[in-house]
C-alpha cells in the first residue's frame, strides 16, 4: 500500500472503500487461510474470472470479483450484504504445488466485492501461476510473468494488443485466439466495454448478442455492464493467460467524451449537464478500477482518476500507456469528420493535457530502452478522406483534430533521439499500418515512427475482409488497410518488432478461426513498416 496516492484517500465515496481490497506480500509470508473456509457461499463466486496485469520486476496485479448472480441488476452480483474473505495463492507451476506467497483479502461490498493484491518481492522475468479461493470454491489457474530486471534484456517478449469489444456485435472468439497464441502481455487499448442499452447500436442483420440494463450512467449500471462481459468466457481465458495493461477509450463512461463534455450534453435521455456528467465519469471509474488489475496508484478520486503510466521491459521496452480522454480539448465543430476546420492547426490545442505531455517528453529524455512504445487509443498518423490538396477533410476525434499536439509528442521523440518510436493504437474498427512523419503535407518529410493500428474484437460485426481503403492513394504513408476483426500479435526482440495482423472471418457466431492476414517488421534503428 506504499503506493497509495494521499489523494486518491480523499474522494467521494471512493477511498477507502476501494483502497480496502489492496495489499502487498512476499515470498513465503505465513499467512493463515482459515478466515476464507466459511464464507458460506452455497454456488462458485468466481464467475467473473480472474486477471493479472501491471508486472514489475519484483511482482505484478492479481485480481478477481465475486459474483453469484452477474446480472443483477443493483450491480452487487447477487452476493451477501457483508464481507467475504478470499485466499490468494502464487506458485511457480501451472498445478500449484510450489506456491510462493500466498494471503487472504477482504473482498467487500463497497467495491462490489472485488480484490486486488500487489505482490511484491518476487523474482523479475519469471513466470508465475496464482489462484484465489472462498470458502470450497477455487478460481481457475491463471498465468502471469514478473517483468524483466531494469538492467536485462530479454531475448524476446511476446505482446498482443486489442481494443473494441462490443459485446451485442458479436462473439469474443478472438480473446480465445489470442489466448491460444501464448503472449507474454496483453495491451487493451480501450473500449473494453459499451455503454449502449439494447436495440440502440445495432449491425446489419440484428445483434446476436444482448446488453442487460439501460445505458450506462450509474455505478450500479457500470458494475452490472462489467460483470455481464467479465462473465464471458472467450474473454475470461485472455485474462487468464498473461499479465494485462489497460486504458479506456471512450465508450467505457460515454461515446466520444472529452474531459467534462459528454457525448450529448443536455441530452433529454441522460440529462448530461457537466455535473451530471461528472457524476456519471466518476461511476465509470469507480467500476473501472474495480473490475481491471490495476495498481493502488490508479484508485480514483471522484471524477479524476490517472491511468497514464510506463512499464519498462528490462533494457527491451518502454510501454507508455496513454489517456487520450480525461485530459483534452472538447472536439471541434462537433465532432465528427470535418472538412477545413484550421482551429484544429492551434498550438494551444491538446489531446494529452500539459502534464501528461511532459510525462510522456520526459519519459522521452530519459529512456535508454530499444523500442518506446505507446498504448494509446485513437488514430495517430494524418488521414485525409479527400483527394484535393487544398481541401482537408479528417476525424475532429483522433490526432488530426490536434494537430500540434501531435507534432510536439512526434518532434519528442526526435529531439530526445528515441530509437524506435511505436505507436499502438485502437479505437477505429479496422486494421491499419502507417508510416509516421512530423509534416504530412511534405512529401520529403522523413519517417519518423510507426503506427499499428488494431482493429476492433467484434465491433462493427463480421467485416467485409476488404484490404483497399481509397484514402491510401492520396495518404501514402498509410501502408496497410484490412476489414476483418481480431487483433495483433508483436514479437519485439533487440534487433527488430514484427507485427501479425490476426484476423477472424466472423464473429456474429462463435468458433471462427484465426489466420494472419499480413505481418509487417520494424527493423531496430530503420524507422518505418517494411
Amino acid at each position: 500500500m506504499d503506493n497509495i496516492s494521499r489523494r486518491s484517500l480523499i474522494s467521494a465515496g471512493l477511498g477507502a472503500g476501494l483502497v480496502a481490497g489492496v495489499s502487498a506480500a512476499l515470498p513465503q509470508t505465513a499467512v493463515a487461510v482459515s478466515t476464507a473456509d466459511d464464507a458460506g457461499l452455497r454456488t462458485d463466486p468466481f464467475m467473473l474470472g480472474i486477471a493479472s496485469g501491471e508486472p514489475w520486476p519484483d511482482g505484478f496485479v492479481i485480481w478477481t470479483r465475486l459474483a453469484l448472480d452477474p446480472l443483477a441488476e443493483d450491480g452487487l452480483g447477487g452476493m451477501p450484504s457483508r464481507e467475504v474473505a478470499v485466499a490468494w495463492e502464487v506458485a511457480e507451476d501451472p498445478a500449484m504445488r510450489s506456491v510462493i506467497a500466498r494471503g487472504v483479502e477482504t473482498a467487500r461490498i463497497q467495491t462490489a466485492h472485488s480484490v486486488h493484491v500487489e505482490l511484491k518481492g518476487l523474482k523479475p522475468g519469471r513466470e508465475y501461476f496464482y489462484r484465489f479461493r472462498s470458502g470450497k470454491h477455487f478460481s481457475a489457474i491463471g498465468r502471469t510473468l514478473t517483468s524483466p530486471a531494469p538492467y536485462e534484456t530479454p531475448a524476446a517478449l511476446a505482446m498482443a494488443f486489442a481494443s473494441c469489444s462490443q459485446y451485442e456485435h458479436g462473439y469474443f472468439t478472438a480473446y480465445t485466439r489470442l489466448a491460444e497464441d501464448h503472449p507474454d502481455l496483453v495491451l487493451h487499448l480501450g473500449d473494453y466495454l459499451y455503454e449502449y442499452k439494447k436495440d440502440s447500436y445495432v449491425i446489419g442483420g440484428g445483434n446476436p448478442r444482448d446488453h442487460q440494463g439501460p445505458e450506462t450512467s450509474t455505478l450500479e449500471g457500470y458494475r452490472q455492464r462489467h460483470a455481464q462481459y467479465k462473465s464471458d468466457a472467450d474473454l475470461q481465458a485472455a485474462h487468464a493467460i498473461a499479465p494485462w495493461l489497460v486504458v479506456w477509450d471512450d465508450h467505457e463512461v460515454d461515446n466520444n467524451w472529452a474531459d467534462d463534455v459528454p457525448e450529448n450534453r443536455d441530452a433529454a435521455q441522460l440529462n448530461d449537464t457537466t455535473e451530471r456528467f461528472r457524476q456519471r465519469r466518476a461511476a465509470a471509474f469507480q467500476a473501472y478500477y474495480e473490475n481491471m488489475p490495476l495498481r493502488a496508484s490508479s484508485v480514483p478520486a471522484g471524477f479524476d482518476m490517472k491511468i497514464y503510466r510506463t512499464i519498462q521491459w528490462g533494457q527491451l521496452a518502454n510501454f507508455h500507456m496513454m489517456d487520450t480522454r480525461q485530459y483534452r480539448d472538447d472536439q471541434l465543430a462537433g465532432d465528427g469528420w470535418k472538412k477545413n476546420i484550421m482551429e484544429r492547426l492551434a498550438e494551444e490545442r491538446t489531446i494529452t493535457g500539459a502534464e501528461q505531455e511532459k510525462w510522456l517528453l520526459d519519459g522521452f529524455k530519459k529512456s535508454t530502452q530499444r523500442w518506446d512504445i505507446l498504448g494509446q487509443q485513437v488514430f495517430f498518423a494524418e488521414r485525409d478522406r479527400d483527394q484535393a490538396p487544398e481541401i482537408d477533410d479528417v476525424s475532429m476525434d483522433g490526432w488530426d483534430g490536434y494537430a500540434a499536439s501531435r507534432r510536439r509528442i512526434t518532434q519528442g521523440w526526435l529531439d530526445a533521439k528515441v530509437r524506435n518510436a511505436v505507436v499502438l493504437t485502437g479505437d477505429v474498427h479496422r486494421n491499419w499500418a502507417c508510416d509516421l512523419k512530423v509534416d504530412y503535407k511534405d512529401p520529403a518529410s522523413p519517417v519518423v515512427g510507426s503506427e499499428l493500428v488494431c482493429t476492433s474484437i467484434t465491433s462493427n460485426g463480421d467485416g467485409t475482409g476488404s484490404t483497399t481503403d481509397p484514402v491510401m492513394a492520396w495518404n501514402p504513408h498509410l501502408k496497410f488497410y484490412n476489414d476483418n476483426r481480431g487483433y495483433v500479435n508483436t514479437r519485439i526482440t533487440k534487433d527488430a518488432m514484427t507485427a501479425d495482423f490476426r484476423v477472424l472471418d466472423y464473429v456474429t457466431t462463435p468458433g471462427a478461426p484465426v489466420s494472419t492476414k499480413k505481418s509487417f517488421t520494424i527493423n531496430d534503428g530503420v524507422p518505418g513498416l517494411s
